[in-house]
C-alpha cells in the first residue's frame, strides 16, 4: 500500500519522465527491497586499488591521508623491480635493496591497506635483455620471487600478514608472453610458484596470476590445467577489463567459473580484476562525473561475482595538463595540491551504503541499485542509472517491504548533487515511491526509523 506521501513523491517525480528515453529493447526497472531479506556482509570489492608505475618513486606520497578516507583493504604496486631498482648481481651472485620499495610498501600499511605486489619486470641484472624480457636463468627470478617473499611476508624481515602477490602485469602485452611456446608465461608462473614454495618462515599470503589485459579462454583454460597437472600453488585467477559495456564484467566472472569449475583441486579459486575502468587509454571521463557514474554501475555488477576489483588508478601521472583524462583518482601534485575527482567521491559514495547487504530485485538494462541497513537498523539504498549513450532516463518504481516501523525519514541525496528530506507516515509494512533517474545519474536514499 501507498502511503499519503507515497503519493506525494510519486506525483512530484511523474513529470519529469512518462516515457523511456534510450534502447527501445531495454527493460525499464521496477525495484524491489525487502528489508527483512537480510543476505550478510556487504561485499566490497571495489575496496581495492592499484597504482601504475607513472613514475619511478613513491606515487602515494602526499596523498596518503586522502587514500586512507577511501578504507582501502588492498593497494597493487606492478614496477616492482624495474621501478624501485631492487635486484643486482655481482660475482653470480644476486643482491637486494629494498630501500626504495619499502618506502612505497610503507606508504600502503600508513593508508590501512596491506600491498598486493605484482611481481614484474624482470630485473635487468637477470634479463636476457630487457624488463620484458625472459630470464637467462629460469632459476634465478625463482629466487628473486622467494625474496620478495621473504622479504615482505617473512616473520625476521618487514613480517606483513596477508600479502598477495601476483605473477607479472599483462603478459600478453608486456612480453607478449604466450601459453605455448618459446615465450611461455606458464614457465615463469611455474618458476615463480616454485620460488614462492621454497619460501620459509613467512606468514600467510596468497599467490596467483595471471593479470593478462581480458578475459581469454585459452589463457584461462591453458594456465588452469597446467597448475593442475603439475600441483604449482594459484589461489586467484586475475585479469584486467576496461570496458563501457558492464554486462562484460559480469560475463567475464561467470566465464572463468565455468572454465575453472571442471577442475576439482582448484575449487576455492578466488577471482580478481587488478585493474578496471571504461576505457584503457587516456579518455576525458575519467575527468568527469561519466567516469563516477560507470565505477558506480561496475562496482554493482562485479559484486558477489569477484572477491575483489582493483579500481585503477590512485594517482595521475605527471602530463602536460592538470586534467588530461588519465585514469587517476586524484590529479597529480605538478599542478598543486592533488584534486579528488569524480571517481574518487563515487568511492566513498559507495563506503556510505550500510555494513549488510538486503535482497533488492527487479533491476532493468540501465538502473542497479545495491541495498542495505546498518547496526542501527537503518536502510540506505544506492541507485544508479548508467548508460553510455548518456540518453536514457526513467522514472524508477521503488517499493520498501517488511519495514520494521511505519513513520521514517526518507532521505535522497543525489551524487554530486543536492539533498532532499520528508517525513512518511503510513499504515502499512509496505511502501513506495516512484524516483525520477537523469541520464548517468546516481542517488543514494536513505530510510532513518
Amino acid at each position: 500500500m501507498v502511503g499519503i506521501v507515497g503519493i506525494i513523491v510519486l506525483a512530484i517525480a511523474m513529470p519529469y519522465a512518462v516515457k523511456y528515453v534510450g534502447k527501445a529493447s531495454g527493460t525499464p526497472a521496477n525495484i524491489l527491497i525487502d528489508y527483512q531479506g537480510v543476505l550478510g556482509q556487504m561485499p566490497t570489492p571495489w575496496r581495492n586499488l592499484a597504482q601504475g608505475g607513472e613514475e619511478p618513486k613513491e606515487m602515494l606520497s602526499g596523498v596518503v591521508s586522502e587514500v586512507k578516507a577511501l578504507r582501502p583493504e588492498y593497494i597493487r604496486l606492478d614496477h616492482l623491480y624495474d621501478g624501485y631498482q631492487v635486484v643486482s648481481e655481482s660475482g653470480g651472485q644476486l643482491t637486494y635493496d629494498w630501500s626504495r620499495l619499502d618506502n612505497a610498501v610503507n606508504q600502503i600499511l600508513a593508508t590501512g591497506a596491506k600491498p598486493f605486489l605484482s611481481l614484474s619486470y624482470m630485473p635487468t641484472a637477470i634479463s636476457k635483455g630487457d624488463i620484458i624480457d625472459q630470464p637467462k636463468d629460469w632459476n634465478q627470478w625463482a629466487a628473486v620471487v622467494r625474496a620478495t617473499i621473504e622479504h615482505y611476508s617473512g616473520r625476521g624481515n618487514k613480517n606483513i600478514g596477508g600479502v598477495i602477490y601476483e605473477v607479472w602485469n599483462e603478459p600478453d602485452l608486456f612480453g607478449s608472453y604466450k601459453t605455448y611456446g618459446d615465450k611461455n608465461y606458464l614457465t615463469m608462473y611455474q618458476y615463480a610458484a616454485q620460488g614462492a614454495a621454497r619460501a620459509t618462515g613467512v606468514d600467510q599470503f596468497e599467490f596467483g596470476g595471471p593479470a593478462i589485459t581480458a578475459l581469454y579462454q585459452n589463457w584461462a583454460e591453458n594456465m588452469i590445467k597446467f597448475v593442475d597437472k603439475n600441483n604449482l600453488r594459484m589461489d586467484f585467477f586475475s585479469w584486467h577489463r576496461y570496458d563501457y559495456n558492464l554486462e562484460r564484467f559480469e560475463q567475464d566472472a561467470d566465464q572463468i567459473r565455468e572454465w575453472s569449475s571442471n577442475i576439482p583441486a582448484l575449487v576455492n579459486l578466488k577471482f580478481y580484476v587488478t585493474e578496471w575502468g571504461h576505457d584503457p587509454k587516456n579518455q576525458d571521463g575519467y575527468d568527469t562525473k561519466f567516469g563516477a557514474i560507470h565505477t558506480l554501475a561496475a562496482a554493482r555488477t562485479m559484486m558477489a561475482k569477484v572477491q575483489r576489483a582493483f579500481v585503477f588508478e590512485i594517482k595521475d601521472g605527471p602530463g602536460n595538463e592538470k586534467f588530461w583524462g588519465r585514469w587517476g583518482l586524484l590529479t597529480h601534485e605538478k599542478f598543486g595540491t592533488p584534486e579528488k575527482k569524480p571517481r574518487y567521491y563515487a568511492l566513498q559514495f559507495l563506503n556510505s551504503l550500510g555494513r549488510f547487504r538486503v535482497s533488492l530485485a527487479g533491476e532493468g538494462s540501465w538502473v542497479k541499485g545495491i541495498a542495505s541497513t546498518d547496526e542501527a537498523g537503518n536502510m540506505k539504498v544506492m541507485v544508479v542509472n548508467y548508460d553510455p549513450k548518456g540518453q536514457h532516463s526513467e522514472a524508477v518504481p521503488i517499493t520498501f517491504d517488511n519495514l520494521p516501523k511505519t513513520t521514517f525519514k526518507f532521505v535522497r541525496k543525489d551524487f554530486s548533487g543536492s539533498t532532499t528530506t520528508i517525513n512518511v507516515a503510513t499504515d502499512s509494512a509496505s511502501w513506495k515511491t516512484t524516483e525520477f533517474m537523469g541520464a548517468n545519474s546516481a542517488a543514494m536514499f536513505s530510510l532513518e526509523f
